[in-house]
Order: structure tokens, then C-alpha cells, then sequence
């Protein structure tokens, strides 16, 4: 599958996958931040941003999309940084194409499976009616009862598009990544560690990593630092960017 992505900078490439029903857009700040020193290359990840759709959706066929990305770009290695669901991909990645990737970093996300913390927000997005809606603001106000953060809700609606006679649309894949929300929830397995130098950042406010997380985390990649941002919850690269290119500049 031929991936959507923002390229910027010039240097050592660099390459950047976001999370569940995220975007490229999502790494703006940070990859201006990176483009001073490396070639960046933010990706949409299938079923998501302007990428293509599939009903296909696992981390192995996400880690073969990064890797026909590269094959495409003439790119031989890379380091490759991802968050949350981006951070699976990343890590799936590194262990299915290690002469691939030079550095990994993975932000608040382990290796093990995860409960279905968005199922609640599957639902709600599906029941939407979007004919029915003339406007983002009413919208917001429909889902307020099963998401009732606004900054989420708001988020969750960048993904949809106006087609040329006004009517919305979802830009996502919302049945697609609903059907594989159980297989984007399973652990990662590998018979072989990573063994190049690997970063991961987990968020003091957020439990994606916990304490137990780090046995199985060294397991599979056992040059792994494991640095902490006390002040951050789940999006750290959106609650602490300065501090989070910080670390992730001085890693790369």
C-alpha cells in the first residue's frame, strides 16, 4: 500500500506514525523540531489521514506498509518514531524489519495487549447520522454524553471532509479500524529481539507503560532506555512537545 506522508528537512531520515485516529498532522510541531537535523517523513497510516483504505488491518501489513514506503523513497534505513497505536507499528516494525531501522522510539506504548478503552468512542462515532448535521458543533454536542472531554471530541472530528456539494464525510476508515479494533489490541510477539539502541517515553500521568510493562519491553528490546515525562498523560508530544523533542533529539 502506497502511504500518504509530509516530507521536510534534509539530513539522516526520520520517520513518524501517529496513533488511532490520528494523522500526520499530529506531528507538526515535532517534526518542524526534527527537520532542523534530519529528513522527516510524517506518515498517514492506512485507514487513516489521506491514506488508503483497507479492510485489512494488523501490525504486520502496517509494518509492510512502512517498509514499501521506504523501498519507494530509496530510503535504506531509518530511525523510526511512533505513538501509542503509531508506537505497535513502530515496534512491530523494528522486529519484522530490523536491517530496516537504525533507532526506534515508541511514546507511551508497550508491547502487550491491550482492554478496549475505545469502544465506547467506535460506537458513538458510528451512530452518527452525518446527513443529518449541518455543522462540527452539533456534532460535539451529540457526542458529549459517551465522550465527554470537548478537546477529544474535537479531535475525533478532524477526520471528517466535505465532499463539492457541502456534505460530510469520515477522511478515516472508521468501519475499517472498528472491525480491526480487536487486532490493533494485541500484544506483539517476536522470536528475536531488537537489539539496536531503542528509546521509550511513557507519560507520568498515563498508565500505557507501567512498571510491569518493562520486563517484556527488554525482552523484546533489550537496549531500550526507558525515560519517564512526569508532567505528561497519553499525548505527551501534545502535553510537553518542548520537553518531548528535547528527548527525542538528544536520543537520535
Amino acid at each position: 500500500m502506497q502511504l500518504y506522508f509530509k516530507e521536510s528537512g534534509q539530513g539522516e531520515p526520520v520517520i513518524l506514525l501517529h496513533g488511532l485516529f490520528g494523522s500526520s498532522d499530529n506531528w507538526y510541531y515535532i517534526a518542524q523540531k526534527l527537520a532542523v537535523k534530519f529528513r522527516v517523513i510524517a506518515v498517514d497510516q492506512r485507514n487513516q489521514g489521506q491514506s488508503p483504505h483497507s479492510m485489512e488491518m494488523d501490525y504486520p501489513s502496517m509494518a509492510g506498509d512502512v517498509a514499501e514506503l521506504m523501498t519507494a523513497q530509496r530510503i535504506p534505513s531509518a530511525a523510526v518514531v511512533g505513538h501509542s497505536m503509531g508506537g505497535k507499528t513502530a515496534m512491530q516494525f523494528a522486529l519484522q524489519f530490523p536491517d530496516l531501522v537504525e533507532k526506534l522510539v515508541v511514546a507511551d506504548m508497550a508491547p502487550r495487549g491491550y482492554e478496549m478503552v475505545h469502544d465506547k468512542i467506535f460506537a458513538a462515532l458510528l451512530a452518527l447520522d452525518l446527513s443529518a448535521f449541518a455543522g462540527r458543533a452539533q456534532m460535539e454536542e451529540v457526542l458529549a454524553p459517551a465522550i465527554p472531554r470537548l478537546t477529544l471530541r474535537r479531535f475525533l472530528l478532524k477526520n471528517l471532509g466535505r465532499d463539492a456539494l457541502g456534505n460530510f464525510f469520515w477522511k478515516i476508515n472508521l468501519r475499517g479500524l472498528a472491525d480491526n479494533y480487536a487486532r490493533l489490541r494485541e500484544p506483539l510477539s517476536s522470536a528475536v529481539p531488537f537489539t539496536k539502541p531503542a528509546l521509550f517515553v511513557r507519560g507520568g500521568k498515563s498508565d500505557f507503560i507501567t512498571a510491569a510493562d518493562e520486563t517484556r519491553i527488554r525482552e523484546l528490546f533489550p537496549a531500550a532506555q526507558i525515560e519517564t515525562m512526569s508532567e505528561a498523560g497519553h499525548w505527551l508530544h501534545a502535553d510537553q512537545p518542548e520537553e518531548f523533542g528535547r528527548l527525542l533529539l538528544n536520543f537520535l
